[in-house]
Protein backbone atom coordinates (compact mmCIF):
# COMPACT_ATOMS: atom_id res chain seq x y z
CA UNK A 1 0.00 0.00 0.00
CA UNK A 2 1.36 3.24 -0.60
CA UNK A 3 1.45 5.67 2.42
CA UNK A 4 -0.22 8.78 2.48
CA UNK A 5 0.31 11.84 4.49
CA UNK A 6 -2.05 14.99 4.25
CA UNK A 7 -1.13 18.82 5.32
CA UNK A 8 -3.95 21.43 5.69
CA UNK A 9 -4.36 24.26 8.09
CA UNK A 10 -8.04 23.71 8.32
CA UNK A 11 -9.17 20.89 10.55
CA UNK A 12 -12.47 20.64 8.85
CA UNK A 13 -10.86 19.48 5.42
CA UNK A 14 -8.20 17.24 7.40
CA UNK A 15 -11.17 15.22 9.33
CA UNK A 16 -13.32 15.33 6.35
CA UNK A 17 -10.70 13.60 3.66
CA UNK A 18 -9.75 11.32 6.55
CA UNK A 19 -13.19 10.07 7.34
CA UNK A 20 -13.99 10.11 3.65
CA UNK A 21 -12.45 8.24 2.53
CA UNK A 22 -12.11 3.93 3.26
CA UNK A 23 -8.14 4.13 2.76
CA UNK A 24 -7.41 0.43 3.44
CA UNK A 25 -10.01 -0.75 0.70
CA UNK A 26 -8.29 1.77 -1.80
CA UNK A 27 -5.04 0.29 -1.21
CA UNK A 28 -3.44 2.93 0.66
CA UNK A 29 -2.29 3.57 3.91
CA UNK A 30 -3.02 7.18 5.34
CA UNK A 31 -0.09 7.76 7.88
CA UNK A 32 -1.75 11.18 9.77
CA UNK A 33 -1.86 14.52 8.93
CA UNK A 34 -0.51 17.99 9.92
CA UNK A 35 -1.58 21.73 9.78
CA UNK A 36 1.13 23.25 8.20
CA UNK A 37 4.71 22.68 6.41
CA UNK A 38 6.48 23.45 9.18
CA UNK A 39 4.95 20.55 11.59
CA UNK A 40 4.74 18.03 8.66
CA UNK A 41 8.33 17.96 8.27
CA UNK A 42 9.11 15.91 11.02
CA UNK A 43 6.19 13.53 10.56
CA UNK A 44 7.49 13.21 6.61
CA UNK A 45 10.91 11.68 8.55
CA UNK A 46 9.59 9.83 10.41
CA UNK A 47 6.29 8.34 8.46
CA UNK A 48 8.21 7.88 5.22
CA UNK A 49 5.17 8.63 3.31
CA UNK A 50 4.75 7.59 -0.52
CA UNK A 51 2.13 10.54 -1.32
CA UNK A 52 2.00 14.04 0.21
CA UNK A 53 -1.13 15.94 -0.09
CA UNK A 54 -0.47 19.84 0.69
CA UNK A 55 -2.71 22.90 0.60
CA UNK A 56 -0.93 25.63 -0.71
CA UNK A 57 -1.94 28.89 1.59
CA UNK A 58 -1.19 27.73 5.09
CA UNK A 59 0.94 29.35 7.80
CA UNK A 60 4.75 29.71 9.22
CA UNK A 61 5.27 27.06 6.01
CA UNK A 62 3.41 26.85 2.96
CA UNK A 63 2.91 24.32 0.27
CA UNK A 64 4.95 25.38 -1.96
CA UNK A 65 7.78 25.90 0.17
CA UNK A 66 6.75 22.14 1.81
CA UNK A 67 7.32 21.12 -1.46
CA UNK A 68 10.70 22.52 -2.31
CA UNK A 69 11.71 21.36 0.69
CA UNK A 70 10.52 17.56 0.28
CA UNK A 71 11.93 17.66 -3.51
CA UNK A 72 15.52 18.65 -1.96
CA UNK A 73 15.62 16.04 0.70
CA UNK A 74 12.96 12.85 -0.40
CA UNK A 75 12.88 13.23 -4.49
CA UNK A 76 10.95 9.59 -4.40
CA UNK A 77 7.59 11.55 -2.99
CA UNK A 78 4.81 12.38 -4.94
CA UNK A 79 3.34 15.56 -4.39
CA UNK A 80 -0.31 16.81 -4.72
CA UNK A 81 -0.68 20.28 -4.34
CA UNK A 82 -4.64 21.54 -3.56
CA UNK A 83 -5.25 25.36 -3.72
CA UNK A 84 -8.47 27.62 -3.44
CA UNK A 85 -6.46 30.35 -5.30
CA UNK A 86 -6.89 29.76 -9.29
CA UNK A 87 -4.20 31.59 -10.15
CA UNK A 88 -1.48 30.66 -13.10
CA UNK A 89 1.81 31.90 -10.57
CA UNK A 90 0.80 28.96 -8.45
CA UNK A 91 0.45 26.37 -10.43
CA UNK A 92 3.80 27.64 -12.82
CA UNK A 93 5.76 27.21 -9.52
CA UNK A 94 4.08 24.02 -8.32
CA UNK A 95 5.35 22.82 -12.18
CA UNK A 96 8.74 24.04 -11.46
CA UNK A 97 9.03 22.64 -8.34
CA UNK A 98 8.28 19.06 -10.05
CA UNK A 99 4.60 18.58 -8.13
CA UNK A 100 2.59 15.74 -9.23
CA UNK A 101 -0.69 16.95 -9.90
CA UNK A 102 -2.27 20.36 -8.89
CA UNK A 103 -5.97 20.27 -8.19
CA UNK A 104 -8.28 23.06 -7.12
CA UNK A 105 -10.37 22.97 -4.06
CA UNK A 106 -12.88 22.14 -3.25
CA UNK A 107 -12.25 18.75 -3.76
CA UNK A 108 -14.86 15.94 -3.61
CA UNK A 109 -13.56 12.93 -2.02
CA UNK A 110 -14.25 10.60 -5.69
CA UNK A 111 -11.91 13.52 -7.46
CA UNK A 112 -9.42 12.94 -5.07
CA UNK A 113 -8.97 9.32 -5.12
CA UNK A 114 -9.03 9.56 -8.77
CA UNK A 115 -6.05 11.51 -8.69
CA UNK A 116 -4.46 9.27 -5.96
CA UNK A 117 -5.18 6.16 -8.38
CA UNK A 118 -3.53 7.80 -11.51
CA UNK A 119 -0.54 9.03 -8.53
CA UNK A 120 -0.37 5.16 -7.88
CA UNK A 121 -0.07 3.89 -11.28
CA UNK A 122 2.77 6.23 -12.29
CA UNK A 123 4.85 5.29 -9.17
CA UNK A 124 4.05 1.81 -10.02
CA UNK A 125 5.43 2.34 -13.92
CA UNK A 126 8.21 4.16 -12.73
CA UNK A 127 9.02 1.48 -10.71
CA UNK A 128 8.92 -1.11 -13.26
CA UNK A 129 10.90 0.93 -15.53
CA UNK A 130 13.62 1.03 -12.63
CA UNK A 131 13.39 -2.79 -12.24
CA UNK A 132 13.51 -3.47 -16.01
CA UNK A 133 16.27 -0.85 -16.56
CA UNK A 134 18.22 -2.48 -13.86
CA UNK A 135 17.13 -5.93 -14.59
CA UNK A 136 18.84 -4.96 -18.05
CA UNK A 137 22.04 -3.79 -16.51
CA UNK A 138 22.92 -6.49 -14.77
CA UNK A 139 22.47 -8.40 -17.88
CA UNK A 140 24.95 -6.80 -19.97
CA UNK A 141 27.31 -6.67 -17.02
CA UNK A 142 26.92 -10.90 -17.11
CA UNK A 143 27.03 -10.82 -20.87
CA UNK A 144 30.32 -8.72 -21.06
CA UNK A 145 31.52 -11.13 -18.16
CA UNK A 146 30.12 -14.22 -19.69
CA UNK A 147 31.88 -13.34 -23.25
CA UNK A 148 28.44 -13.48 -24.25
CA UNK A 149 28.35 -10.12 -26.09
CA UNK A 150 30.42 -8.25 -29.05
CA UNK A 151 32.18 -4.87 -28.14
CA UNK A 152 29.87 -2.88 -30.80
CA UNK A 153 26.39 -4.48 -29.37
CA UNK A 154 27.62 -3.76 -25.43
CA UNK A 155 28.64 0.11 -26.16
CA UNK A 156 24.91 0.09 -28.04
CA UNK A 157 23.35 -1.24 -25.12
CA UNK A 158 25.15 0.36 -22.49
CA UNK A 159 23.97 3.94 -24.58
CA UNK A 160 20.33 3.01 -24.51
CA UNK A 161 20.43 2.16 -20.83
CA UNK A 162 22.67 5.71 -20.47
CA UNK A 163 25.42 3.76 -18.62
CA UNK A 164 28.63 5.05 -18.57
CA UNK A 165 31.01 1.94 -19.90
CA UNK A 166 33.52 3.41 -22.17
CA UNK A 167 37.48 3.39 -19.88
CA UNK A 168 41.14 2.75 -20.54
CA UNK A 169 41.13 0.23 -18.13
CA UNK A 170 39.26 -2.23 -16.68
CA UNK A 171 38.93 -5.03 -13.80
CA UNK A 172 37.12 -7.24 -12.61
CA UNK A 173 36.66 -8.57 -8.85
CA UNK A 174 34.63 -10.90 -7.11
CA UNK A 175 33.32 -10.69 -3.50
CA UNK A 176 32.08 -13.33 -1.95
CA UNK A 177 30.61 -13.12 1.66
CA UNK A 178 30.37 -15.58 4.03
CA UNK A 179 28.21 -14.62 7.18
CA UNK A 180 28.99 -16.60 10.28
CA UNK A 181 25.10 -16.66 10.63
CA UNK A 182 23.77 -18.35 7.22
CA UNK A 183 20.12 -17.24 7.89
CA UNK A 184 21.08 -13.34 7.64
CA UNK A 185 21.69 -13.73 3.77
CA UNK A 186 19.52 -11.57 1.64
CA UNK A 187 20.05 -9.36 -1.23
CA UNK A 188 19.18 -6.07 0.86
CA UNK A 189 22.81 -7.90 2.38
CA UNK A 190 24.26 -7.47 -0.91
CA UNK A 191 23.08 -4.02 -1.27
CA UNK A 192 24.43 -2.90 1.18
CA UNK A 193 27.94 -4.44 0.87
CA UNK A 194 27.53 -2.96 -2.15
CA UNK A 195 27.06 0.57 -1.00
CA UNK A 196 29.92 0.56 1.13
CA UNK A 197 32.14 -0.48 -1.80
CA UNK A 198 30.73 2.28 -4.33
CA UNK A 199 31.54 4.47 -1.68
CA UNK A 200 34.81 3.51 -0.94
CA UNK A 201 35.92 3.24 -4.46
CA UNK A 202 34.17 6.32 -5.73
CA UNK A 203 37.27 8.67 -4.83
CA UNK A 204 39.36 6.72 -7.41
CA UNK A 205 37.00 4.35 -9.69
CA UNK A 206 34.03 4.09 -11.42
CA UNK A 207 32.13 0.94 -10.27
CA UNK A 208 29.48 -1.21 -11.78
CA UNK A 209 28.21 -4.17 -10.10
CA UNK A 210 25.89 -6.75 -10.32
CA UNK A 211 24.82 -9.79 -7.60
CA UNK A 212 25.77 -13.18 -9.40
CA UNK A 213 24.66 -15.38 -6.41
CA UNK A 214 23.12 -15.12 -3.02
CA UNK A 215 26.46 -14.54 -1.57
CA UNK A 216 28.48 -13.08 -4.62
CA UNK A 217 29.08 -9.32 -6.16
CA UNK A 218 30.65 -9.21 -9.49
CA UNK A 219 32.58 -6.00 -9.81
CA UNK A 220 33.66 -3.93 -12.59
CA UNK A 221 35.95 -1.37 -11.89
CA UNK A 222 37.14 0.90 -14.46
CA UNK A 223 39.13 4.35 -15.10
CA UNK A 224 41.32 6.20 -17.33
CA UNK A 225 44.01 5.49 -15.16
CA UNK A 226 45.98 2.21 -14.20
CA UNK A 227 47.09 3.29 -10.72
CA UNK A 228 43.35 4.61 -10.20
CA UNK A 229 42.49 0.77 -10.14
CA UNK A 230 45.04 -0.56 -8.77
CA UNK A 231 44.75 1.85 -5.77
CA UNK A 232 41.07 0.25 -5.31
CA UNK A 233 41.73 -2.60 -5.54
CA UNK A 234 44.44 -3.04 -2.87
CA UNK A 235 41.48 -1.08 -0.53
CA UNK A 236 39.58 -3.80 -1.43
CA UNK A 237 42.37 -6.48 -0.14
CA UNK A 238 43.13 -4.52 2.49
CA UNK A 239 40.92 -2.25 5.05
CA UNK A 240 37.85 -2.20 2.65
CA UNK A 241 38.16 -5.73 3.43
CA UNK A 242 38.58 -6.32 6.70
CA UNK A 243 35.42 -2.83 7.51
CA UNK A 244 32.94 -4.94 5.66
CA UNK A 245 33.72 -8.20 8.05
CA UNK A 246 33.69 -5.76 11.14
CA UNK A 247 30.23 -4.64 9.92
CA UNK A 248 28.20 -7.64 8.39
CA UNK A 249 29.98 -10.13 11.04
CA UNK A 250 31.46 -12.00 8.19
CA UNK A 251 34.12 -13.54 6.50
CA UNK A 252 34.88 -11.96 2.63
CA UNK A 253 36.76 -14.24 -0.02
CA UNK A 254 38.06 -12.10 -2.85
CA UNK A 255 39.21 -13.17 -6.34
CA UNK A 256 41.15 -10.54 -8.73
CA UNK A 257 41.59 -10.32 -12.23
CA UNK A 258 43.76 -8.88 -14.63
CA UNK A 259 43.77 -5.16 -15.80
CA UNK A 260 42.36 -5.23 -19.88
CA UNK A 261 42.39 -2.08 -22.04
CA UNK A 262 39.34 -3.46 -23.94
CA UNK A 263 35.89 -4.72 -23.31
CA UNK A 264 36.28 -7.77 -24.75
CA UNK A 265 39.34 -8.57 -21.90
CA UNK A 266 36.46 -8.02 -19.28
CA UNK A 267 35.76 -11.73 -20.10
CA UNK A 268 39.53 -12.70 -19.77
CA UNK A 269 39.34 -10.75 -16.21
CA UNK A 270 36.30 -11.74 -15.20
CA UNK A 271 37.78 -15.88 -15.62
CA UNK A 272 40.91 -14.76 -13.61
CA UNK A 273 38.83 -13.63 -11.35
CA UNK A 274 36.89 -16.50 -10.22
CA UNK A 275 40.36 -18.65 -10.29
CA UNK A 276 41.33 -16.24 -8.06
CA UNK A 277 38.46 -16.55 -5.38
CA UNK A 278 38.53 -20.60 -6.27
CA UNK A 279 42.27 -20.79 -4.95
CA UNK A 280 42.10 -17.97 -1.73
CA UNK A 281 39.02 -20.04 -0.65
CA UNK A 282 40.61 -23.59 -0.92
CA UNK A 283 44.02 -21.63 0.40
CA UNK A 284 41.97 -20.62 3.43
CA UNK A 285 40.18 -23.72 4.01
CA UNK A 286 43.48 -25.39 3.75
CA UNK A 287 44.88 -23.09 6.45
CA UNK A 288 41.93 -23.91 8.71
CA UNK A 289 43.14 -27.62 8.61
CA UNK A 290 46.28 -26.60 9.74
CA UNK A 291 44.96 -25.79 13.10
CA UNK A 292 43.50 -29.52 13.23
CA UNK A 293 47.01 -30.97 12.77
CA UNK A 294 48.78 -32.12 16.39
CA UNK A 295 51.69 -29.82 17.46
CA UNK A 296 53.75 -33.16 17.31
CA UNK A 297 52.84 -33.13 14.28
CA UNK A 298 54.23 -30.36 12.83
CA UNK A 299 57.71 -31.00 12.27
CA UNK A 300 60.69 -28.23 11.85
CA UNK A 301 60.32 -28.54 7.38
CA UNK A 302 61.23 -25.83 5.71
CA UNK A 303 60.05 -25.88 1.69
CA UNK A 304 61.58 -22.86 -0.10
CA UNK A 305 58.59 -22.08 -1.95
CA UNK A 306 60.32 -19.07 -3.66
CA UNK A 307 62.85 -21.74 -5.08
CA UNK A 308 59.87 -23.86 -6.69
CA UNK A 309 57.73 -20.67 -7.92
CA UNK A 310 61.01 -19.69 -9.27
CA UNK A 311 62.10 -22.88 -11.47
CA UNK A 312 57.81 -22.93 -12.57
CA UNK A 313 58.61 -19.88 -13.95
CA UNK A 314 62.00 -20.16 -15.22
CA UNK A 315 63.60 -24.11 -15.01
CA UNK A 316 62.98 -26.18 -18.07
CA UNK A 317 61.93 -30.06 -17.92
CA UNK A 318 65.56 -31.45 -18.46
CA UNK A 319 66.11 -30.44 -14.69
CA UNK A 320 63.03 -31.14 -13.19
CA UNK A 321 64.01 -34.43 -11.72
CA UNK A 322 67.43 -33.21 -10.06
CA UNK A 323 65.58 -30.01 -9.29
CA UNK A 324 62.62 -31.88 -7.35
CA UNK A 325 64.80 -34.24 -5.82
CA UNK A 326 66.81 -31.62 -3.93
CA UNK A 327 63.76 -29.66 -3.13
CA UNK A 328 61.44 -32.59 -1.50
CA UNK A 329 64.84 -33.67 0.53
CA UNK A 330 62.98 -31.70 3.57
CA UNK A 331 60.19 -33.77 3.67
CA UNK A 332 62.24 -37.33 3.64
CA UNK A 333 61.44 -37.95 7.19
CA UNK A 334 57.95 -37.49 6.96
CA UNK A 335 55.60 -40.14 8.01
CA UNK A 336 52.81 -40.27 5.16
CA UNK A 337 50.63 -42.41 7.08
CA UNK A 338 50.55 -41.26 10.47
CA UNK A 339 50.76 -37.48 9.82
CA UNK A 340 48.67 -34.95 7.97
CA UNK A 341 51.27 -32.31 7.95
CA UNK A 342 52.99 -32.98 4.40
CA UNK A 343 49.92 -33.22 2.93
CA UNK A 344 49.32 -29.48 4.50
CA UNK A 345 52.91 -28.20 2.61
CA UNK A 346 51.88 -29.51 -0.48
CA UNK A 347 48.54 -28.69 -1.48
CA UNK A 348 49.40 -25.48 0.04
CA UNK A 349 52.29 -25.68 -2.43
CA UNK A 350 50.13 -26.85 -5.28
CA UNK A 351 47.50 -23.43 -4.90
CA UNK A 352 50.14 -20.79 -4.52
CA UNK A 353 51.84 -22.22 -7.86
CA UNK A 354 48.05 -21.96 -9.60
CA UNK A 355 48.01 -18.68 -8.18
CA UNK A 356 51.55 -17.38 -9.58
CA UNK A 357 50.60 -18.89 -12.81
CA UNK A 358 47.16 -18.03 -12.92
CA UNK A 359 48.96 -13.88 -12.92
CA UNK A 360 51.18 -15.17 -15.56
CA UNK A 361 48.72 -16.72 -18.11
CA UNK A 362 45.35 -17.81 -18.55
CA UNK A 363 44.63 -20.77 -16.63
CA UNK A 364 41.07 -22.07 -18.48
CA UNK A 365 37.76 -23.16 -17.29
CA UNK A 366 38.93 -26.13 -16.15
CA UNK A 367 41.61 -25.35 -13.63
CA UNK A 368 39.60 -26.09 -10.38
CA UNK A 369 39.14 -29.78 -12.04
CA UNK A 370 43.32 -30.12 -12.54
CA UNK A 371 43.35 -28.56 -8.59
CA UNK A 372 40.59 -31.10 -7.53
CA UNK A 373 42.75 -33.69 -9.56
CA UNK A 374 46.11 -32.80 -8.10
CA UNK A 375 44.57 -32.78 -4.40
CA UNK A 376 42.99 -36.36 -4.96
CA UNK A 377 47.07 -37.44 -5.67
CA UNK A 378 48.08 -35.68 -2.90
CA UNK A 379 45.61 -37.89 -0.25
CA UNK A 380 47.10 -41.19 -2.28
CA UNK A 381 50.89 -39.80 -1.28
CA UNK A 382 52.49 -42.82 0.64
CA UNK A 383 56.36 -42.00 1.11
CA UNK A 384 58.79 -39.86 -0.35
CA UNK A 385 58.68 -41.20 -4.11
CA UNK A 386 55.54 -40.49 -4.15
CA UNK A 387 55.97 -36.82 -2.74
CA UNK A 388 58.66 -36.66 -5.44
CA UNK A 389 56.64 -38.25 -8.77
CA UNK A 390 53.73 -35.52 -7.43
CA UNK A 391 55.77 -32.39 -7.54
CA UNK A 392 56.80 -33.65 -11.08
CA UNK A 393 53.63 -34.11 -12.05
CA UNK A 394 52.51 -30.61 -10.83
CA UNK A 395 55.35 -29.10 -12.80
CA UNK A 396 54.25 -30.91 -15.99
CA UNK A 397 50.75 -29.68 -15.86
CA UNK A 398 51.98 -26.04 -15.47
CA UNK A 399 54.55 -25.94 -17.95
CA UNK A 400 51.73 -27.63 -20.19
CA UNK A 401 49.44 -25.38 -19.34
CA UNK A 402 52.10 -22.10 -20.24
CA UNK A 403 52.71 -24.03 -23.67
CA UNK A 404 49.09 -23.85 -24.37
CA UNK A 405 48.29 -20.21 -23.43
CA UNK A 406 51.28 -19.25 -25.68
CA UNK A 407 50.90 -17.91 -29.14
CA UNK A 408 47.54 -16.08 -28.66
CA UNK A 409 49.27 -12.80 -28.59
CA UNK A 410 51.84 -13.34 -31.39
CA UNK A 411 50.57 -10.46 -33.59
CA UNK A 412 51.56 -7.83 -30.54
CA UNK A 413 55.06 -9.39 -30.23
CA UNK A 414 55.52 -9.21 -33.67
CA UNK A 415 54.46 -5.06 -33.82
CA UNK A 416 57.01 -4.85 -31.39
CA UNK A 417 59.57 -6.47 -32.67
CA UNK A 418 58.68 -4.16 -35.93
CA UNK A 419 58.19 -0.96 -33.75
CA UNK A 420 61.74 -1.58 -32.49
CA UNK A 421 63.39 -2.56 -35.69
CA UNK A 422 62.56 1.01 -36.99
CA UNK A 423 63.10 2.79 -33.72
CA UNK A 424 66.34 1.19 -31.71
CA UNK A 425 68.65 4.39 -32.82
CA UNK A 426 65.84 6.32 -31.24
CA UNK A 427 67.07 7.32 -27.54
CA UNK A 428 63.90 7.91 -26.67
CA UNK A 429 63.04 4.44 -27.46
CA UNK A 430 61.13 3.07 -23.96
CA UNK A 431 58.45 0.31 -22.53
CA UNK A 432 56.17 3.13 -22.26
CA UNK A 433 56.54 4.48 -26.20
CA UNK A 434 56.07 0.86 -27.15
CA UNK A 435 53.12 0.38 -25.08
CA UNK A 436 51.45 3.50 -26.44
CA UNK A 437 52.50 2.36 -30.47
CA UNK A 438 50.79 -1.21 -29.61
CA UNK A 439 48.04 0.41 -27.81
CA UNK A 440 48.70 -2.05 -24.64
CA UNK A 441 49.20 -0.89 -21.06
CA UNK A 442 52.92 -1.29 -20.46
CA UNK A 443 52.61 -3.52 -17.08
CA UNK A 444 49.98 -5.99 -19.34
CA UNK A 445 52.66 -6.05 -21.99
CA UNK A 446 55.67 -6.39 -20.04
CA UNK A 447 53.88 -9.62 -19.05
CA UNK A 448 53.02 -10.93 -22.21
CA UNK A 449 56.24 -10.15 -23.93
CA UNK A 450 57.94 -11.99 -20.90
CA UNK A 451 55.65 -14.67 -21.08
CA UNK A 452 55.89 -15.08 -24.91
CA UNK A 453 59.77 -14.79 -26.16
CA UNK A 454 61.07 -15.41 -22.53
CA UNK A 455 62.98 -12.26 -22.18
CA UNK A 456 62.25 -9.01 -21.19
CA UNK A 457 61.51 -6.44 -23.51
CA UNK A 458 64.44 -4.60 -22.52
CA UNK A 459 66.83 -7.11 -23.09
CA UNK A 460 64.98 -7.31 -26.48
CA UNK A 461 66.16 -3.77 -27.34
CA UNK A 462 69.44 -4.14 -26.07
CA UNK A 463 69.55 -7.12 -27.94
CA UNK A 464 68.99 -5.43 -31.43
CA UNK A 465 70.83 -2.23 -30.57
CA UNK A 466 74.31 -4.60 -29.85
CA UNK A 467 73.70 -6.47 -33.12
CA UNK A 468 73.12 -3.59 -35.30
CA UNK A 469 76.06 -2.13 -33.46
CA UNK A 470 78.33 -5.34 -33.90
CA UNK A 471 77.34 -4.85 -37.40
CA UNK A 472 78.67 -1.70 -37.72
CA UNK A 473 81.66 -1.93 -35.98
CA UNK A 474 82.15 -5.11 -38.67
CA UNK A 475 80.94 -3.06 -41.83
CA UNK A 476 82.31 0.81 -41.22
CA UNK A 477 84.70 2.72 -40.12
CA UNK A 478 82.68 4.82 -37.83
CA UNK A 479 84.29 5.46 -34.43
CA UNK A 480 82.58 4.09 -31.56
CA UNK A 481 80.70 7.14 -30.23
CA UNK A 482 79.19 7.27 -33.79
CA UNK A 483 78.21 3.82 -33.59
CA UNK A 484 76.68 4.41 -30.34
CA UNK A 485 74.62 7.01 -31.83
CA UNK A 486 73.57 5.24 -34.60
CA UNK A 487 71.66 2.54 -32.16
CA UNK A 488 70.16 4.87 -29.76
CA UNK A 489 72.96 5.71 -27.20
CA UNK A 490 74.25 9.05 -26.69
CA UNK A 491 76.74 8.17 -24.12
CA UNK A 492 79.72 6.42 -25.60
CA UNK A 493 80.65 5.50 -22.07
CA UNK A 494 77.29 3.53 -21.27
CA UNK A 495 77.50 2.25 -24.37
CA UNK A 496 80.34 0.53 -23.80
CA UNK A 497 79.29 -0.68 -20.63
CA UNK A 498 76.43 -2.87 -21.92
CA UNK A 499 78.21 -3.54 -25.22
CA UNK A 500 81.24 -4.87 -23.00
CA UNK A 501 78.74 -7.25 -20.57
CA UNK A 502 76.25 -8.33 -23.58
CA UNK A 503 79.57 -9.93 -25.70
CA UNK A 504 82.23 -10.00 -23.17
CA UNK A 505 84.57 -7.41 -24.94
CA UNK A 506 84.84 -3.53 -25.78
CA UNK A 507 83.56 -2.41 -29.27
CA UNK A 508 87.16 -1.62 -30.21
CA UNK A 509 88.47 -5.26 -29.01
CA UNK A 510 85.17 -6.60 -31.10
CA UNK A 511 86.75 -4.54 -34.48
CA UNK A 512 90.05 -5.41 -33.68
CA UNK A 513 89.26 -9.55 -33.08
CA UNK A 514 86.35 -9.31 -36.27
CA UNK A 515 83.27 -11.55 -35.92
CA UNK A 516 84.06 -12.64 -31.78
CA UNK A 517 81.99 -15.38 -30.56
CA UNK A 518 79.34 -14.03 -28.56
CA UNK A 519 78.92 -15.23 -25.13
CA UNK A 520 75.71 -14.78 -23.19
CA UNK A 521 75.86 -13.64 -20.00
CA UNK A 522 72.97 -13.57 -17.55
CA UNK A 523 70.06 -12.17 -18.16
CA UNK A 524 70.71 -9.47 -14.55
CA UNK A 525 73.82 -8.56 -15.87
CA UNK A 526 72.43 -6.90 -19.34
CA UNK A 527 69.57 -5.35 -18.22
CA UNK A 528 69.84 -1.83 -19.36
CA UNK A 529 67.10 0.83 -17.22
CA UNK A 530 64.47 2.27 -19.15
CA UNK A 531 63.25 5.54 -18.82
CA UNK A 532 59.36 6.28 -18.39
Amino acid sequence: MKKVILVDDEIAIRENIRSSVDWEKEGFHYCGDAPDGEMALPLIEEWAPDILITDIKMPFMDGLELASVVRAQKPNIKIIIMSGHDEFRYAQEAIRLGVTEYCLKPVSAAELLQILHQVSQKMDEEEQRMMSLAMTKEKLLADLCGGLIGTSDAIDSAKKLSLPLSARFYAIAIVDIRLHDESQYSEQLLNKTLHVLETACSVHAELLAYIRSRTELVLLLKSNSEDSINTCLEALRGHTRLELEQLFNCSIILGIGSMQERLQGIHISYLEADEDKYITRLTLQNKASLRGIQLHEKMNICLDRHQFLEFLKLGSPQLRDSFVREFASPLKPVDWHTSTYGFYLLNDLTLESFRMANQLFRMGADADENIRSLQQMIESIGNWEHCKQYLCTLLDQLWQRRAASSGKYSDVIDQVKSYVSQQYNNEQVSLKTISAHVRISSSHLSKIFSQETGQTITEYLTQVRINKAKELLKTTSNKTFEVAYKVGYNDPHYFSNIFKKTTGCTPKEFRSQGAMPFHEPPSDQIEEPMYD
